[in-house]
């Protein structure tokens, strides 16, 4: 805590200045574009990145494929078996693989944009990206469940079956709220919060190196070595965090659909 209170280079107060979300990401001149924020610009280079490598990796299909067409289908098949097939069944889930496909590489890439140098955010840190993808996965599981049962799905989504029917007056208002309004919340916030928090540690334990390094006070500048190690080591567990969000934002998309699909049989 003392060392907080030490006098920092560039701090008008004395003391460690933290850093806010605007220490972060893209910047200087080339970049001051009217209505054009860094979020903009890395949304556009992930779709460019994704397609590119997809494209490439499907141009020539061999019957033994080389290491791109490889990593391809790999990256394919987990989306498409471990999410899809898994989780929605063998008999319908092949009609809702694109979406799952679009929906992991498009927050993994933006995502992992956080960890690289020169790109420095993760853009589902900021809020609105995260509302656009679950406000699209909650209209797509609501036509899904209407187009395969009619208007009766909002019965079966808030009508638990096996429920005495003295009980269903508490359960409906909770299944109605539960379903309807905290599940895209939750489905959007978890990705933002995960991603702001995660990316503003490791963000305020670099600049408490610069900040450490900078003191007169040769144990002060050792205890920098220690944050450099924190650093490091929350560095790696931003990585697997950006994979995992990912992955869980998907699989939640996928439980959503399956629910949809087969709420007469729940």
């Amino acid at each position: 805590m003392n060392a907080l209170m030490l006098p920092a280079e560039g701090s008008s107060d004395g003391g460690f200045n933290p850093p806010g979300i605007g220490e972060a990401g893209l910047s200087g001149p080339w970049f001051q574009w009217d209505g054009i924020s860094k979020y903009h610009v890395l949304v556009v280079l992930s779709v460019v990145l994704i397609a590119v490598f997809f494209l490439l990796a499907a141009r020539k299909g061999k019957m033994v494929p080389g290491r791109l067409q490889f990593a391809g289908e790999l990256a394919y098949g987990f989306v498409r078996n471990s999410i899809g097939k898994d989780i929605i069944g063998g008999r319908d889930f092949i009609k809702y693989v694109p979406l799952l496909f679009t929906l992991f590489f498009f927050i993994l890439i933006n995502n992992i944009f956080g960890a690289l140098p020169f790109f420095e955010i993760p853009t589902f840190s900021h809020v609105g990206g995260a509302y656009v993808l679950a406000g699209i996965v909650y209209f797509t599981w609501i036509v899904i469940g209407i187009q395969k049962n009619g208007i009766r799905y909002f019965k079966l989504a808030v009508v638990p079956s096996g429920v005495p029917w003295y009980i269903l007056p508490l359960v409906i208002p909770i299944e109605i709220i539960s379903n309807f309004i905290v599940r895209p919340m939750t489905h959007s916030l978890r990705l933002f919060a995960t991603m702001l928090a995660g990316h503003m540690i490791v963000l305020i334990a670099g600049y408490s190196v610069e900040f450490l390094i900078m003191q007169e006070n040769v144990l002060l500048k050792g205890t920098s070595l220690l944050v450099v190690v924190g650093f490091v080591a929350m560095y790696m567990l931003e990585f697997l965090i950006m994979a995992l969000q990912a992955y869980v934002f998907t699989l939640l998309t996928a439980i959503y659909i399956e629910g949809a699909v087969h709420a007469d049989s729940h």
